[in-house]
């Protein structure tokens, strides 16, 4: 794509003067433009030999201005933006020869374009264009079995982007296992959103790295246990099998022991050593192992080391194992004056360790606030050590404090803290721990603290009256938490927070698509003055398809995309909406199974949409195959 700022001069070569960048609002936008300037969805006769002066004379108003829109001269953001021009000079502008250009008047109402394709260059011109584009939407509608058959068996044809389909087909829903299987040996990022299981096998079992890592380095979806054992086994990189170990483990997969076993022995024995849920039959080796930094992680699982084994290891003759064994000794025994002095780096015992009383005292009040900053969690300070940093003059070393788990409502209810509420939380690990205690989310749902209840939000079942609390919860994330994470959350708070809130990439589609979420009853949200709560409406089952035609031409812009994800939609509506001025209804209705197979197969070969029209899941399987074999092949010749 050329630089914007080669556009003015380029329009003034054309004889035109730049007045300014206007967004489409609700005018015919350029995407659409250049799709019917291609032939896509076009009304019937508008293709000319040429444009006569009598055209830009139509195209322009009473002062010369129009919209124009240059092929690789694209401004804006997901929705391109008309350049608005003014014509003053003799004759017509000179366009023609351009490398392409979308031309419509002020009043939307014509359209003049050039481009150039395979078949050489086609020149568009179309006066009544919303009238002349309802025609052609309710033309192309009209679509028998056998005609769509005919399109079908054209494809892929002339004209392909095996690229772009090889990014996209493989996120098609219509698309067989077999074939994501293939699929893999092409393109492999659709993994990231792909729950099939036996796809997955076959991810984690594929000679290439790539195609293996891909479903466990992503947030979703979720391997199963044996999926994560299989792909550690299957790993030929010794340091990889344990970064996928512990990857397993994060995600809370138990490993067998004889996994461990394989690991340990393994020339990435070190980072094996360091594994959380090593079983204990392992632990004696490991402290008495050669090399040091395997007998360091060993002090990680002090209490499990028998009495004269912690004896070796804080007599060891290595420095850093040392020092890992005496940190790991004073979290039980309190650590003295001398040997705090002692060590090198004070920052982990002030995390971590119990200090004698007099040196607690000391550094509790010391003069640096980093020291004061870092004994803020520590989970071996005394009541007394907690109170003095409750009060501490620096406010986030109090907020720290306040969210210690030794505290009691009360407690915490009197440390003098701040909250940004509009911050990004996380959930707290004491709190997640407790999600199973009934009595602790009673005590934590009421707890001063928004954290604390956002996290108690988090759990997956909770006790009715403890929904019932959060359920009217001031503070709004608590809900949403609620509406994302807990089975029970109530159907009325669901609906209150779908007002705000429609999903996000860690929670798609919730609340709307939690089991609780009314259905029944949603049609009386058609006339809402809330365009979120009027998607509600073709939710409800008693909704028909004449509903979904309303909503398609509904002012807002978020209901008509609701619309265009419907199937009961109208092969005449679906295509009337991939001409919508927003970017979101156009992308939405260019994977609505009812585009007519024509339009579809136009879509499939055109350089703009072919790879989100490579997910429609109204392409017929045999051909997606085809589609496949195409992409295939592309991504061949460029290795």
């Amino acid at each position: 794509m050329q630089r914007k700022d080669k556009l003015p001069e380029l329009l003034l070569h054309a004889g035109l003067t730049v007045v300014g960048e206007v967004s489409p609002g609700s005018l015919f936008p350029p995407e659409a433009g250049w799709r019917v300037a291609r032939g896509i969805a076009a009304p019937d006769g508008v293709v000319r030999e040429a444009l006569d002066a009598e055209w830009w004379r139509r195209l322009c108003d009473v002062d010369g201005e129009f919209l124009v829109a240059v092929l690789r001269h694209r401004i804006g953001g997901n929705d391109s933006w008309w350049t608005r021009v003014r014509h003053v000079g003799i004759g017509v502008p000179q366009l023609t020869g351009t490398p392409g250009f979308v031309a419509l008047s002020l009043d939307g109402q014509v359209l003049l374009a050039e481009v150039t394709g395979e078949d050489g260059t086609r020149v568009t011109a179309i006066d009544r264009l919303p009238e002349r584009m309802e025609q052609a939407a309710v033309a192309a509608g009209h679509e028998t079995e056998a005609e769509r058959a005919e399109v079908w068996a054209e494809v892929p044809g002339r004209g392909a982007w095996p690229l772009h389909w090889a990014e996209g087909i493989g996120f098609n829903p219509a698309a067989t296992d077999e074939l994501l299987i293939r699929l893999l040996d092409v393109e492999e990022s659709f993994l990231h959103g792909c729950d099939r299981p036996a796809v997955l096998d076959a991810a984690v079992a594929h000679p290439d790295p790539r195609v293996r890592s891909r479903p466990a380095d992503t947030f979703r979806p979720k391997l199963s246990s044996d999926q994560w054992v299989r792909l550690i086994r299957a790993e030929p990189s010794p340091s990889r099998r344990v970064f996928w170990a512990e990857r397993a483990r994060i995600r809370g997969v138990a490993l067998p022991e004889d996994l461990y076993d394989y690991l340990l022995a393994g020339p990435s024995r070190a980072q094996a050593a360091e594994l959380p849920g090593l079983p204990a039959q392992h632990l004696p080796g490991l402290a008495a192992d050669a090399d040091p930094r395997v007998r360091m992680a060993a002090c990680v699982r002090w209490e499990d080391l028998a009495a004269p084994l912690r004896e070796r290891l804080l007599a060891d003759t290595d420095h850093a194992v040392r020092t890992a064994a005496l940190l790991a000794h004073h979290t039980a025994v309190p650590m003295p004056r001398e040997a705090f002095a002692a060590l090198p780096d004070p920052r982990p015992a002030l995390e971590r360790c119990w200090f004698a009383t007099e040196l607690e005292s000391e550094l509790v009040r010391d003069r640096d606030a980093e020291v004061r900053r870092a004994l803020a969690a520590n989970p071996g300070l005394s009541p007394n050590g907690v109170a003095v940093l409750a009060e501490d003059p620096q406010v986030d070393i109090r907020s720290a404090v306040a969210l210690r788990p030794d505290l009691t409502e009360e407690q915490r209810a009197a440390v003098h803290h701040d909250f940004d509420p509009t911050s990004v939380s996380h959930t707290l690990p004491w709190v997640e721990d407790l999600h199973g205690d009934a009595d602790a989310m009673r005590r934590l749902a009421a707890s001063s603290h928004p954290l604390v209840r956002r996290s108690v939000a988090r759990a997956r079942h909770l006790p009715a009256d403890v929904v019932a609390l959060l359920a009217r919860d001031e503070d709004r994330a608590v809900r949403l938490f609620l509406a994302e994470s807990c089975e029970d959350a109530p159907a009325d708070m669901l609906l209150e927070v779908w007002r705000w809130w429609d999903g996000s990439f860690s929670h798609p589609g919730r609340p709307r698509n939690h089991p609780n979420f009314p259905r029944a009853g949603l049609l009386r949200y058609t006339g809402d003055t809330s365009g979120r709560m009027r998607c509600l409406a073709l939710d409800d089952p008693g909704s028909t398809p004449a509903d979904v035609a309303r909503l398609a031409r509904d002012p807002e812009a978020e209901v008509r995309r609701r619309a265009a994800e419907d199937t009961r939609l109208s092969p005449a509506d679906a295509v009337r909406l991939l001409n919508d001025p927003e970017a979101q209804v156009r992308d939405t209705a260019l994977c609505n199974p009812r585009l007519p197979a024509r339009v579809l197969a136009a879509l499939l070969h055109d350089r703009d949409t072919a790879r989100a029209a490579v997910t429609n899941p109204a392409i017929p399987v045999p051909v997606l195959y085809r589609i496949l074999t195409a992409a295939a092949a592309a991504v061949a010749a460029l290795s």
